[in-house]
């Protein structure tokens, strides 16, 4: 009896060795905090056609600066806020080597009647095949929640695969 379970343990590892990835190939989870950079934080300035907003500058997972385009922007008669666009991350992931990657993202926002936010979010795609140096073959979505007040911040939680 004691033979045929070694034997069965044995197949079961076997089987499972070619399942097993290396860590740097492992799925991250993301979060952490973004705010607009303080002069100096970021350079100054921003890379050709990301410069839609002052950069975020990004703290927690992912540690760096994140730069915006603007390609689509309009607001509903019911105050709702759309827009569109690309977006450029460059810095690390939990202290690893320095990259960048690009999304495609949607912003989502509540004005109120003077046209302020009341409440927002959006979500980035990682743009397959855009990672370089520490973010080289990534992919994975973050998605960010405004935080309303004087200045607004940001959240932000999401995954990212480096395959």
């Amino acid at each position: 009896m004691s033979r045929t379970i070694r034997r069965l343990t044995f197949v079961v590892l076997l089987a499972s060795l070619p399942l097993a990835l290396p860590a740097h190939a492992a799925t991250n989870q993301l979060t952490g905090t973004a705010a607009f950079f303080n002069p100096g934080t970021c350079p100054e300035e921003p890379p050709s056609a990301y410069d839609s907003y002052p950069p975020l500058v990004m703290r927690g997972s992912l540690d760096g600066c994140w730069y915006t385009h603007i390609e689509t922007a309009r607001t509903t008669p019911g105050g709702v806020y759309l827009e569109s666009g690309e977006e450029l991350f460059v810095g690390r992931l939990d202290g690893g080597p320095v990259g960048t990657f690009t999304t495609t993202y949607k912003f989502e926002a509540k004005l109120d009647s003077d046209g302020a936010e009341v409440r927002g979010r959006c979500q980035h795609k990682i743009v397959s095949g855009s990672g370089t140096g520490g973010f080289a073959n990534a992919t994975g979505r973050v998605d960010f929640k405004d935080i309303i007040g004087d200045p607004i911040t940001y959240v932000y939680r999401g995954h990212i695969s480096l395959r």
